[in-house]
């Protein structure tokens, strides 16, 4: 007999959009919790928003859902403090039990996220000196490779690890082929060459696509050039990770200057999403010549064309499969992801959304950008703007 399909009324509806809409949780976890596809929950917010006018009024519905949240969280902490500390703990000494036989000092876990290597050290009785004083030295020497790889891939993005270790060689590192390819899969990061775009970028047959007008803008070495701010600005989703499933970022970035214009961070992966961001950006910093971005379903949209051609913006759109067409924002999210999101290993939404934003108002404002001369991205734009008014 075949499961009996579950009904909900108007008022779950709007409860559980509003927790999409509200909450600090994935699409996957409020999914799971009500127990309901994603993909239905995504189309109730597309509902919702194109009759916001109706929807967004005040009711006794969220009132009481808010309510409800706060009774549970409180509920739910509580829990948490009483059970949570010792039961990793008890379940970390179990693991243990069955190595015995190796050193107390070989079996503290550095990379452990729920136990703190201190935490472990007093479980194991091991001294935290000796171990702090053998790991260091090991993890130093990591340190120094992995930076090393991640600035030549930033400068050359098509090598790959066999490369990459020819390069280090030569430069005089003592490193091998496989802890190469090692240091390079902990860092997430692979050559790019043309091809399918497996993530984000989902076509959709029934939106039109527009030609790639960069290749215009090509020097003698095949590299795309943005002569002055606002010729070229580029668009693209990249999903984040986090302990209860992805959130996804949408961005913004000016070709020339590389500032950041404007980016928003969502649980779900809609035309609203790249289209709050276009406002955002031309809001704050006015109008491209150029706008580029994927063929993905949200950018060929009706609504985010529409709103680039209100604004005579023209439109230009990666060739398909060549992620690399837009290399600008792609290296942009590589380098958010490899020196903040990966290093600070935000524990939650509402701590990603805070770290992304300090991320990028250092990454415009502070950081020195090796491609603009060792000049900080903002004041580039902004100075060039300035001057073009």
């Amino acid at each position: 007999m075949s499961k009996k399909r579950r009904q909900f009324s108007a008022e779950q509806k709007t409860k559980i959009v509003l927790e999409v809409l509200q909450s600090d949780s994935t699409l996957n976890q409020i999914a799971s919790k009500y127990e309901i596809s994603p993909n239905v929950i995504q189309n109730w917010k597309k509902q919702f928003l194109e009759n916001a006018s109706i929807a967004m009024e005040p009711s006794k519905v969220v009132k009481e859902y808010k309510a409800e949240i706060d009774e549970k969280d409180k509920e739910i902490e509580v829990l948490h403090k009483a059970l949570g500390k010792a039961t990793i703990e008890l379940e970390f000494v179990q693991k243990k039990l069955v190595s015995l036989g190796s050193s107390n000092k070989s079996l503290v876990e550095p990379e452990l996220e729920d136990i703190n290597i201190a935490r472990q050290c007093a479980l194991l009785e091991v001294n935290r000196s000796t171990f702090y004083y053998k790991h260091i030295d090991r993890s130093f020497e990591n340190d120094l490779l992995k930076r090393r790889m991640s600035e030549l891939y930033t400068e050359h993005s098509e090598l790959g690890y066999r490369m990459i270790y020819h390069q280090m060689k030569d430069e005089g590192f003592k490193v091998g082929k496989n802890k190469v390819l090692k240091l390079m899969q902990e860092l997430g990061i692979k050559s790019i060459h043309p091809k399918k775009k497996k993530l984000t970028s989902i076509k959709s047959i029934e939106h039109e696509t527009y030609p790639y007008l960069l290749s215009a803008l090509r020097n003698d070495k095949k590299q795309v050039v943005a002569e002055h701010a606002n010729q070229v600005w580029s668009g693209d989703i990249t999903y984040v990770p986090t302990a209860g499933g992805f959130m996804y970022l949408a961005a913004i970035i000016d070709w020339h200057s590389k500032a950041i214009l404007a980016w928003k961070l969502s649980n779900t992966m809609d035309t609203s999403l790249v289209c709050d961001v276009l406002e955002e950006a031309i809001y704050k910093h006015g109008t491209p010549e150029i706008f580029n971005s994927d063929q993905g379903s949200q950018y060929t949209s009706y609504r985010h064309t529409e709103m680039l051609k209100k604004h005579n913006i023209k439109i230009s759109m990666n060739g398909t499969g060549r992620s690399i067409d837009n290399i600008a924002i792609e290296r942009f999210f590589r380098t958010l992801k490899y020196d903040d999101i990966y290093v600070r290993d935000y524990r939650s939404v509402t701590e990603l959304r805070a770290g992304i934003g300090r991320y990028m108002d250092y990454y415009n404002n502070e950081r020195l950008h090796s491609a603009l001369g060792y000049k900080r991205p903002m004041d580039v734009h902004m100075n060039q703007v300035r001057i073009a008014a």
